[in-house]
């Protein structure tokens, strides 16, 4: 198996009100139906799959959101609150406000609608690409 990841599905109750807290982000889908939703993203799609039909497809009943987060990297310090706030004001809730860091960075939480957590992190030693992609240096 290859070192990559092509796609990234989350299980949502309500697929168009998943959409619009994403779209109120700035985000455009590529395709959408009854039950699923895509997001072209920088080399990976980002997927909102009606749960019921999530866990149908993945054969198993799943719990709520998990012990993961997803992560959005901003290009400078001062793009963070900035998200949060436009995230909490599409309906999701701060979960961490911004801070800095003990790696020399900052960074804080929000949840979308469906408790699915996303950080929001500026790393000084990470920088980002025109394209969107993130550099672990060296």
């Amino acid at each position: 198996m290859e070192q990559r990841l092509s796609l990234i599905t989350l299980g949502v109750e309500n697929p168009a009100r998943s959409k619009a807290f994403y779209q109120s982000l700035g985000w455009k889908p590529a395709f959408e139906a009854d039950d699923i939703v895509f997001f072209p993203l920088n080399g990976i799609v980002f997927a909102l799959f009606r749960r019921a039909a999530l866990d149908a497809d993945m054969g198993r009943e799943n719990a709520g959101p998990g012990a993961f987060a997803l992560a959005y990297n901003v290009r400078g310090k001062a793009e963070i609150e900035p998200v949060l706030a436009a995230a909490q004001a599409a309906g999701g809730a701060i979960l961490k406000p911004a801070e800095d860091t003990e790696w020399g960075g900052r960074s804080g939480y929000f949840a979308d609608p469906d408790g699915h957590a996303w950080e929001v992190a500026w790393n000084p030693h990470w920088p980002i690409d025109a394209a969107g992609n993130v550099s672990m240096g060296g």
